[in-house]
């Protein structure tokens, strides 16, 4: 974040569960947000979509030049087969939002640079690398699109240096788009709902559905969900089930043994959070709503998840119980968490094998 809103020369170096903590103001929310912004930029997405509220990432004291012009700039590092793939992006927000500067390297070689070469245009010059007989090659790319993502329909892959750029761009993209920020809302969480596909939504309002196609599909995931269960929800758990009801709709369900179930709508918050993170941890980019990468065989499809206030409603035991399945799913590097959490949790962090704290108030 070379500057964006209040983060100026900040850079982070991400591992399996990375938990950014500090005081309230410090910045650990709009860290996450930078992130999730470039993995929806990789997905497609139009730069007024991820940013409707840009001007909120203009640092504050930034001052407009000559022109009357403010933005921001941001950029990450993908490590990978190509090595480390560095995309920089710097973004304008007024008088007008677009992206004015793109660049990709590897190798020590720019492969992509983009630069606004006429205001009056929706557009930006992009040149990329080719060798051969033409060293690089030039065109107009839109202003609110990420170039790096539309490499693979524009470049024909057809010399060295084309297939190091396609190559360049696949790690950042890749790398990029397998993000999936989860914010559960227990309000929406105690709702029956119909069934569907079972893809669980950011706030996971759908949980009852998901679990309806996880007790048939993935019964191992399953069943270890509810092991989890019983570690951090009051009372004895012996399973998580779901009841199918005579409108059409589900409900989940926590199993008693020989008690009767506990709808989920029973429970409290914090217990309904600590079930979503665990169930998103659990699954994975099939049963979570999000841009799944065709080109990438199933086996080797991996997450990012993205937990802003990870710890948020927990107690102590549930936040424990927490970091040790996310450091433990994180482990076999298919799964890899970043997230925000308080000082209490973050303390339990640090002695959590496989957990790196980033504290942002020093």
């Amino acid at each position: 974040m070379s500057a964006f809103a209040r983060h100026r020369s900040a850079a982070h170096r991400l591992g399996p569960v990375t938990l950014f903590t500090g005081p309230s103001g410090s910045g650990k929310s709009t860290t996450l947000r930078a992130y999730e912004a470039l993995a929806r930029l990789c997905a497609g997405d139009t730069l007024g979509e991820v940013f409707p509220d840009a001007a909120d990432c203009v640092p504050e004291r930034a001052r407009p030049d000559a022109q009357g012009r403010r933005g921001f700039r941001v950029g990450c590092t993908v490590d990978g087969p190509e090595g480390p793939v560095h995309l920089d992006l710097a973004v304008q927000v007024e008088p007008r939002l677009r992206i004015v500067g793109e660049r990709l390297t590897g190798r020590g070689r720019t492969l992509l640079a983009t630069a606004l070469r006429d205001p009056g245009r929706p557009t930006v010059q992009a040149e990329w690398h080719t060798a051969g007989s033409t060293p690089v090659t030039r065109a107009p790319f839109p202003d609110d699109l990420l170039g790096t993502a539309l490499l693979p329909l524009r470049v024909a892959g057809k010399t060295p240096g084309q297939l190091e750029v396609l190559a360049a761009a696949e790690q950042a993209v890749v790398g990029l788009r397998s993000a999936f920020a989860c914010d559960p809302r227990p309000a929406s969480m105690r709702t029956p709902v119909p069934t569907g596909e079972g893809r669980l939504r950011r706030g996971c309002g759908n949980l009852a559905e998901v679990l309806h196609r996880t007790h048939t599909d993935c019964p191992r995931r399953h069943h270890r969900l509810a092991a989890v269960a019983a570690a951090g929800c009051a009372g004895p758990v012996t399973g998580v089930g779901v009841q199918e009801l005579p409108e059409g709709t589900v409900r989940a369900v926590l199993e008693r043994g020989g008690r009767p179930a506990t709808p989920l709508a029973r429970l409290g918050d914090g217990e309904l959070r600590y079930l979503a993170l665990a169930l998103t941890l659990l699954t994975g980019p099939g049963v979570l709503e999000m841009d799944r990468i065709a080109e990438v065989p199933e086996a080797m499809q991996s997450l990012t998840l993205l937990a802003d206030g990870l710890d948020r409603g927990l107690d102590e035991r549930q936040a424990g119980e927490l970091l040790a399945l996310a450091a433990g799913i994180a482990a076999d590097g298919h799964v890899r968490v970043a997230g925000t959490v308080g000082a209490r949790t973050a303390a339990q962090a640090r002695r959590t094998p496989g957990v790196t704290v980033v504290d942002l108030g020093t």
